[in-house]
């Protein structure tokens, strides 16, 4: 069973705005190149500065990196502990009996990363389809300025188990047949056919690829469901395996996983660390063509 409530569409938000039951969020994070030979693979630079020259009317902004992050746990992203993010939504007014709406600027996996962490929570979001991008290039209402809020809440989170794994749980499942193991990663990485920004080129053993950059339209919205069906079934991908989520940064392998959420798959998990881990760890093996 499909859940396409999952995501919202431009139209549907544009009838949405001005209500008070609404708790619409910006999630936008931008990843900008370091210079050759760095020790990190790239500079994640919080969405702000592009947030404050236009974003949709009463949205408030998520610093994902800088509010919604271990910043302790040595790379980019990591999922911090609930009472992190309990503070942190609550700060920003979230609540679970209001209508919870996400989007991003550039790409969707900032808002569909937000989502999967929601969910983890507990809490249910829906995902702008097409973001920022789309609502602004059907000339739809924009603001401009510092984000003004909502009222804080005392959040509460209702955790559930699984979301998350890490390279120990991973390396158990190579070549369990019973799990399929799905790269986000485009192919010429999932390959190593070019040198990774991450560390080591290649892939976890045993992976398929189900690029997440396959799963976008030109106009920024999803595929649609038959499409990304068709794609994961190619891979050999089906409702009855345990399936483990990674990419680089725990990011754009959350479109893999919102598009798998909606076609029903519900044994699902992302590999948090993903190749920023991975990659740099010799003792992890590492596959190539």
């Amino acid at each position: 069973m499909s859940q396409p409530s999952l995501l919202i569409t431009t139209e549907q938000l544009a009838a949405m705005l001005g209500d008070p039951n609404l708790r619409l969020y910006d999630c936008t994070t931008h990843n900008e190149p370091v210079p050759p030979g760095s020790d990190v693979p790239y500079r994640a630079v919080p969405g702000d500065k592009t947030f404050g020259a236009g974003h949709i009317p009463g949205a408030d902004f998520l610093d994902l990196q800088g509010e919604f992050s271990d910043t302790s746990a040595g790379q980019f992203f990591m999922m911090p502990g609930v009472a992190q993010l309990e503070a942190a939504f609550g700060r920003h007014g979230l609540d679970a009996s209001r209508t919870i709406v996400l989007y991003s600027i550039g790409t969707m996996m900032w808002s569909t990363r937000f989502w999967w962490m929601l969910r983890s929570l507990g809490i249910e979001a829906q995902v702008l389809d097409g973001g920022f991008d789309k609502w602004k290039a059907e000339g739809r209402p924009i603001e401009t300025g510092a984000p003004k809020g909502y009222p804080a809440t005392s959040f509460k989170a209702a955790p559930r188990a699984g979301f998350f794994v890490d390279k120990n749980t991973v390396m158990a499942r190579i070549g369990d047949p019973a799990t399929a193991i799905v790269n986000a990663l485009g192919p010429q990485f999932h390959r190593g056919l070019e040198p990774s920004r991450y560390g080591r080129p290649g892939r976890i053993p045993g992976s398929v690829n189900v690029p997440a950059a396959t799963l976008v339209n030109a106009d920024k919205t999803l595929t649609s469901l038959a499409d990304a069906e068709a794609k994961f079934a190619s891979q050999g991908i089906t409702r009855d395996k345990d399936v483990i989520c990674y990419c680089g940064g725990g990011i754009s392998a959350t479109i893999d996983l919102l598009l798998l959420t909606q076609l029903g798959y519900d044994k699902l998990t992302l590999y948090d660390a993903s190749m920023g881990e991975w990659a740099r760890d010799p003792a992890l093996p590492i596959e190539t063509d």
